[in-house]
């Protein structure tokens, strides 16, 4: 294993809009799905929500100068859907537009590559009252909407993903209901899940169709699932779970069909040509990683999947994603893809804030 990163590693930072952004209401900005879900009582600890976050949307200037003090080389940005497009559709909005000319500019004037995401789970909540990712012609608008960005912005920035972990939008948010919209069920998952691969698919043709230098991507998120027991319940809870979680999109992204054991349900959602929509040969293919996890049968689950915590003493991060285990390693195993120029790995720890002044 090597234990120094190659000349030329580029070094950066990342956000979710509607983590950092706030202004939620100005200029034009239409509501997602999270401003809904966040607002609605014992949704978030705390009752937080993003209303105001980091005011990045007012304070990017310092934003931007504390990233070039830091030496960073690439700022990952995500482009909030609602801000761009407030229906979902449609009207762009022209000062939503604007913000992201004037950041994507400073960037580079600090000598920072701009990296864009187009979602990063914030779906407007227009078309969420349209059926969100239940419903199919929300990947034909996404893809409207990536070309309508790509139109604005690819004159000046080459690498674009379309997704950040789209099977936690997709788990957490129709299967488990504890992320937006907070929808629990399996077929809405499922549903989800191809209905978001289209999107993917079609959004990539988009852009190419626009710019076709692009260098685009998805970013993955991968939890290596381990069976809690060697009972057979635990370790086809954990196949499954792989399935779901793992696979469920990079396997029909890049090879064109559906994992196993979700492969036979997923055939009442696939129509005639949308794997060859989906499966698009990545010019990256970006990875997040955050822990390994023990699974278990639960049969109150709509996958019949459960988490094992990790055991008292075993050393975690804020979110509970867990360090190392006695032998002192993540548990981590390879995950053997088709070979790309890019690699993104990240981790979410709790970081020492410093109150920045007025």
């Amino acid at each position: 294993m090597a234990t120094s990163f190659p000349d030329g590693f580029l070094w950066g930072t990342s956000m979710a809009a509607y983590q950092i952004e706030g202004a939620v209401a100005e200029d034009g900005r239409g509501p997602s799905i999270w401003d809904t879900f966040s607002h609605l009582p014992g949704k978030i600890l705390g009752g937080d929500n993003g209303d105001i976050a980091c005011d990045h949307y007012h304070r990017w200037p310092e934003d931007v100068a504390l990233m070039s003090e830091l030496g960073i080389g690439a700022y990952r940005l995500s482009t909030a859907w609602p801000r761009i497009l407030p229906a979902g559709r449609g009207q762009p909005n022209e000062k939503g537009l604007e913000f992201y000319d004037r950041l994507v500019d400073a960037i580079m004037a600090a000598d920072i590559e701009p990296w864009i995401c187009l979602y990063h789970w914030d779906l407007p909540q227009a078309l969420e009252h349209r059926g969100g990712w239940q419903n199919r012609d929300v990947a034909s608008w996404f893809a409207d909407y990536a070309h309508l960005m790509v139109r604005r912005l690819g004159d000046r920035v080459k690498h674009w993903a379309t997704f950040n972990e789209p099977n936690a939008a997709s788990v957490k948010g129709y299967c488990e209901g504890d992320h937006a919209p907070g929808i629990r069920g399996r077929v809405t998952a499922l549903r989800a899940i191809h209905v978001m691969n289209l999107a993917h698919g079609l959004a990539f043709e988009a852009m190419r169709s626009e710019r076709p230098d692009l260098l685009i991507g998805n970013i993955y998120n991968f939890h290596p699932r381990e069976p809690a027991s060697e009972r057979e319940e635990d370790e086809a809870a954990a196949l499954m779970l792989d399935a779901l979680w793992n696979r469920s999109f990079p396997d029909p992204q890049i090879h064109g069909h559906y994992p196993e054991p979700l492969a036979a349900e997923m055939e009442q959602l696939v129509e005639p040509g949308d794997l060859d929509v989906i499966r698009r040969k990545p010019d990256y293919f970006a990875i997040n990683h955050y822990t390994r996890t023990r699974v278990r049968h639960d049969p109150d689950h709509p996958f019949q999947v459960g988490i094992v915590p990790p055991t008292l003493g075993t050393p975690v991060t804020e979110i509970v994603a867990q360090i190392g285990d006695r032998r002192g390693r993540t548990g981590t195993r390879l995950f053997r893809v088709v070979a790309s120029r890019q690699l993104r790995v990240g981790a979410r720890l709790q970081p020492t804030v410093r109150p920045r002044p007025r």
